[in-house]
């Protein structure tokens, strides 16, 4: 079983957040929200990895308590 890697893995950190928050530049809530949930699916694809994947939820979950 894969390990969830936390540690960022970009030359750039900043940038990356920076790609990220502009991506939402002129959305309203809705759109936003449908923006993330099709970058997440994307991604979840990419990953590739049931169990991976499992951990980023639980991993997510835990930092929105």
């Amino acid at each position: 079983m894969a390990d969830l890697d936390t540690a960022s893995r970009f030359d750039n950190p900043d940038a990356a957040f920076h790609v990220l928050v502009d991506a939402h530049r002129d959305l309203d809530a809705e759109a936003s929200a449908e923006f993330n949930a099709r970058l997440v699916l994307l991604l979840a694809n990419h990953i590739g990895d049931l169990d991976v994947l499992r951990q980023a939820v639980a991993a997510a979950r835990k930092a929105a308590r």
